[in-house]
C-alpha cells in the first residue's frame, strides 16, 4: 500500500478518461504513458501525467496496474438507526483528489438529514456540503462520488447533494487530525 506522501511511477495499461484537477473536465490517457500516483486514498487516484493533475476512478484502478479500493464493509442487517453514522463512514471514504484528507474531517459536510420514507426503514439523505475554494471544478466530481456512494448503501432509496457556500469554507472548520496531517 502506497504511503500518503509516497509517489508511485506506473504505467498506462490501456487508454482510460480521467478528470483534470481542478477543473474537472475529461482527459484521455493513452495506453503507454508513464503516470505517477500522487494519492491513492478513497476510491480513486490522483495521478500527474505530463505535468497536469488527472483523477482516475478506483473502477478503472486496472488501467495503471492496480486494484480496485477495497469499499466499506456493510452489515448485512442495517437498521434504520444505523443508516446515518453508516452515511458518516462512508462520507469519510470521499477525498479532494488535491488534499489527502476526507471530506468530513475537511469540514466540507454541512448538514446530513437522514428522514424515513415508508415502513420498511428506507430512508431519504440530504447533504449540505462546500468545497475548499467556490470556483472549484471538482466540486460535480465530489458531490457525484457522495451521491453514488451513499446510495449504494441499504435502505437509502433517495438522495440530494446540495453545494452550498454559505457560510463561506475555512480552515478552522477542518478536524485537528486534519489539520495535523496538512501540518497546520
Amino acid at each position: 500500500m502506497m504511503n500518503r506522501r509516497q509517489r508511485e511511477d506506473v504505467l498506462v495499461r490501456r487508454t482510460v478518461t480521467v478528470e483534470t484537477i481542478p477543473s474537472g473536465q475529461p482527459f484521455e490517457l493513452q495506453e503507454g504513458q508513464l503516470a505517477q500516483i500522487t494519492q491513492a486514498l478513497g476510491s480513486s487516484f490522483t495521478l500527474v501525467v505530463e505535468g497536469q493533475l488527472v483523477r482516475l476512478r478506483g473502477d478503472d484502478a486496472d488501467a495503471i496496474g492496480k486494484e480496485p479500493p477495497e469499499s466499506i464493509v456493510v452489515p448485512e442487517n442495517v437498521s434504520t438507526a444505523d443508516i446515518e453514522p453508516l452515511i458518516w463512514e462512508t462520507l469519510k471514504s470521499c477525498y479532494d483528489p488535491e488534499i489527502p484528507v476526507n471530506i468530513v474531517d475537511l469540514g466540507l459536510i454541512y448538514r446530513c438529514e437522514v428522514t424515513p420514507i415508508d415502513a420498511h426503514g428506507d430512508v431519504q439523505v440530504v447533504i449540505d456540503m462546500t468545497l475548499t475554494a467556490p470556483g472549484c471544478g471538482m466540486g460535480e466530481a465530489i458531490a457525484n462520488e457522495v451521491c453514488d456512494k451513499v446510495l449504494a448503501l441499504p435502505k437509502v432509496e433517495d438522495i440530494t447533494v446540495n453545494l452550498v457556500f454559505d457560510p463561506p469554507w475555512t480552515r478552522s472548520m477542518m478536524s485537528e487530525e486534519a489539520q495535523l496531517t496538512l501540518g497546520l
